[in-house]
C-alpha cells in the first residue's frame, strides 16, 4: 500500500532517465543525445543535460517537498543507483518507494505482446571455452572471496557464462534471463517456452537447473535463508548452521534493487562481477573469430562504399568519392532512383547478409547526411529521413553480429567538394584516431588516461566531442561491453586495460545544424614490443582489426606529420591486401584507387 503522500515516478534506462512529478516531466540524458532530445522532446518535457545540469538525485532533493515519496520500478534500478538516491534524499526525509507494478506498463495500453524466441546453444568452436570450465573458474572465485553464491543479472554475463545466445533484445544476441550459481549448483531463470529439447539436454548435461523466469525473486529469498535446492541433485549448498555466515555476491552496478531487497544487507558481498573481466579479456578463439569477422565485415563496407559512389554519380551527378571537381549536380534522379539515408543503409545490410556467419546488425545503422550527422546517435526513419546529398558530408556508423564476432565501424565521406573547414575538422579527427591507435602505455593504465590522446589534436583547434572515445565490444554479444572504456568520464578510471581486451577508437567532431564527423575502428589490446621495460611493468599497445579506407580527399595532408602519413599509407596497403580476395574486379579497382598512397600537399 502506498503512503499517503504525493508520488513522484522515476524510471531509468541505459540512454536516459525520466522523472515525472505532479507538475513536471524531466528527462536526463548524456551528451550523445542532447541534440536528438531537443529535436524529439515535446514541449511537455524539460531536457536535463548530464554533466551540465544537476543530477536527478540532487534535483529531487532540492526541488521536491520534505517527505516526498519517489516511486521506482525496482527491476529497473540498480543497487548503486538506489543507494545513491537514498543518501541524497535523506536530508529532507524523502523516500524511495518500490512499486509493485510498472506505471509505464499501466499507461502503455497498446504495447505489443512479447513473442517467445528460442534459446540457442553457442558452440565451443566459437566460444573457445566450455560452460563447465567457466563455472569451475567462477566457483574458484567464490571460494577465494568466501562467498557461497552469486546472483547474475546482466544479460550478456548470463549468455557468456552458459554459452547461450538468443534474440530477446534487438541487435544483441541475449536472452531475458537470470542466473544463480552456488558452490555446487547452477540455476538458469528463463521463460521455459524458449527452451528446446536440445537446450534442455545441454543444460542438464552441464548440471544447470532450468527454472521459470518469474521464480528468481522467490529463489533469491530461499538462497538468503540457505533453502535453495536444485532439482538436479536435490541438495542444499549449506546447512542451517552456516546461514548466518552466508555471503552472496552481487554486482551492485548491475544487480536490480528487486533482488537485492530479498537479501539481508550483512550477507551481501558487493563487488564487481567476477564474470565481467573474463568476458572482456578474450580468449584466443574469440580473438581469431573477431579478426575474421572484421575482415568479412570490412569487405561488405567496401562493397557498399563502391556501390554508393557509383549511385551518387549516376543519380545525382556527384563528382564522386575520388574527385573534388563539382559535377553537373542535382540531376534530379536521372534514373528515377531516390537515395535516402534508410534505403542506402538497407543496401549495406544486404551486403553484410551475404557474409559467412551473419546473424543480423549489432545496432541500428547511423546513416546520416549533413546536419543529421551532427546528431551523435541519429536513427533515420523511412518516413522522415533525408535524401542523400552530394554537397554534404555523409557519416555511416554501423556494425553486425556474426557467430564468430561483433563489429562496429564508422566512416565519414563526401561525394562532392568538401569545404576547407570540413577537411580541417576531418583531419583533426583522423589525427586523434591515429594517436590512440599507435599508443604504447604501461600495464595498469586506464582508459581515462588514454582518452586525452584522441582529444588533443581537436583541442589544439578549439574542437571537442561529447562522447567517450572507446568502448569494449563483445564476441557475438553486446556491441557495447564493459567494464573498461576509454573516456573522460570518471568510471573510465575503474578498470585498467589488459592484453586481449577489445576496445573501439572513435573520436569525432559535430557541428550542430551543419555536419558531423566520426572515424571508428575496433582495436585489440596486446603486449607491446617496447625497447625497454621501465619498472618491470610490461607495456601494451593496440592492433587494429577493422578494415575500410579513409577518404583521401577529406584529408588535409599539410596537417599530418610524416608518422601519420606513413600510418595511413601502411593501413591502406594492408586494407587492400586483406580485402581484395573478398571482392569482384570492379570492387577491387575501386579499393585500389581508395587506398592509393597519400603525400604531403605542395
Amino acid at each position: 500500500m502506498l503512503p499517503e503522500v504525493k508520488l513522484v515516478f522515476l524510471q531509468s534506462s541505459s540512454k536516459g532517465l525520466a522523472l515525472i512529478t505532479m507538475k513536471e516531466a524531466l528527462l536526463w540524458t548524456d551528451g550523445r543525445y542532447f541534440l536528438q532530445a531537443t529535436q524529439q522532446l515535446s514541449n511537455h518535457w524539460k531536457l536535463m543535460r548530464m554533466g551540465e545540469d544537476p543530477p536527478v538525485e540532487a534535483w529531487i532533493a532540492d526541488n521536491l517537498e520534505d517527505e516526498a515519496v519517489i516511486g521506482i520500478n525496482p527491476w529497473c534500478i540498480s543497487v548503486d543507483s538506489a543507494q545513491r538516491y537514498e543518501h541524497a534524499f535523506s536530508k529532507k526525509h524523502q523516500t524511495l518507494f518500490q512499486l509493485s507494478s510498472d506505471l509505464v506498463d499501466e499507461v502503455w495500453k497498446d504495447r505489443p505482446p512479447v513473442e517467445p524466441r528460442p534459446v540457442i546453444v553457442h558452440p565451443v568452436e566459437f566460444a573457445g571455452r566450455s560452460v563447465s570450465e567457466k563455472i569451475k573458474e567462477l566457483r574458484e572465485k567464490l571460494v577465494h572471496e568466501k562467498a557461497s553464491a552469486i546472483i547474475i543479472t546482466a544479460l550478456d554475463e548470463v549468455a557468456w557464462l552458459y554459452n547461450i545466445r538468443g534474440s530477446d533484445v534487438d541487435y544483441s544476441p541475449v536472452v531475458h534471463s537470470y542466473a544463480i550459481v552456488t558452490l555446487h549448483n547452477a540455476f538458469f531463470y528463463v521463460d521455459k517456452r524458449k527452451v528446446t529439447v536440445e537446450v534442455q539436454k545441454y543444460m542438464s548435461g552441464n548440471g544447470i537447473d532450468i527454472r521459470e523466469y518469474e521464480t528468481v525473486q522467490s529463489d533469491a529469498s530461499l538462497l538468503a535463508t540457505g533453502k535453495l535446492k536444485s532439482s538436479v541433485d536435490g541438495e542444499n549448498d549449506i546447512n542451517d548452521n552456516e546461514v548466518g555466515s552466508l555471503k552472496i555476491w552481487i554486482d551492485s552496478g548491475s544487480c536490480c534493487l528487486a533482488l537485492y531487497s530479498k537479501l539481508s544487507p550483512d550477507q551481501v558481498l558487493a563487488l564487481q562481477s567476477p564474470i565481467a573481466l573474463p568476458k572482456a579479456v578474450k580468449n584466443s578463439t574469440e580473438l581469431d573469430g573477431l579478426r575474421k569477422a572484421h575482415i568479412r565485415d570490412g569487405a561488405a563496407v567496401v562493397q557498399y562504399l563502391a556501390w554508393l559512389d557509383n549511385q551518387m554519380q549516376e543519380n545525382y551527378g556527384a563528382s564522386g568519392y575520388f574527385s573534388e571537381i563539382k559535377g553537373a549536380h542535382k540531376k534530379e534522379n536521372i534514373k528515377g532512383t531516390k537515395l535516402t539515408e534508410v534505403s542506402v543503409s538497407d543496401k549495406l545490410e544486404g551486403f553484410r547478409s551475404t557474409k559467412e556467419h551473419f546473424r543480423g546488425l549489432s545496432f541500428p545503422t547511423i546513416s546520416s547526411v549533413g546536419p543529421n550527422a551532427a546528431v551523435i546517435h541519429y536513427k533515420p526513419e523511412a518516413s522522415t529521413c533525408s535524401e542523400m546529398d552530394a554537397d554534404k558530408i555523409y557519416l555511416c556508423d554501423s556494425g553486425a553480429q556474426y557467430l564468430d564476432g561483433t563489429t562496429d565501424i564508422t566512416r565519414t565521406v563526401h561525394f562532392g567538394k568538401p569545404s576547407e573547414h570540413e577537411k580541417s575538422c576531418y583531419t583533426a579527427v583522423l589525427k586523434g584516431h591515429i594517436a590512440l591507435d599507435i599508443a604504447v602505455f604501461p600495464n595498469g593504465t586506464t582508459g581515462h588516461s588514454l582518452d586525452i590522446l584522441s582529444r588533443a589534436p581537436l583541442w589544439r583547434e578549439g574542437l571537442d566531442y561529447r562522447h567517450g572515445t572507446g568502448h569494449g565490444i563483445g564476441s557475438y554479444l553486446n556491441v557495447h561491453e564493459g567494464p573498461h572504456l576509454i573516456s573522460f568520464r570518471p568510471s573510465a578510471r575503474n578498470v585498467p586495460l589488459q592484453a586481449s581486451m577489445t576496445v573501439t577508437d572513435e573520436p569525432g567532431y559535430y557541428e550542430d545544424g551543419s555536419f558531423g564527423i566520426r572515424l571508428e575502428n575496433v582495436l585489440i589490446c596486446k603486449e607491446a614490443n617496447a625497447k625497454f621495460n621501465f619498472g618491470e611493468k610490461g607495456y601494451l599497445s593496440f592492433e587494429h582489426i577493422t578494415w575500410a579506407p579513409y577518404q583521401a580527399k577529406l584529408i588535409d595532408t599539410k596537417l599530418l606529420t610524416p608518422v601519420e602519413i606513413e600510418w595511413v599509407n601502411t593501413y591502406h596497403s594492408d586494407c587492400r591486401n586483406i580485402l581484395e580476395p573478398y571482392l569482384n574486379e570492379q570492387e577491387k579497382e575501386w579499393l585500389r584507387n581508395a587506398t592509393e598512397p597519400i603525400a604531403v600537399s605542395s
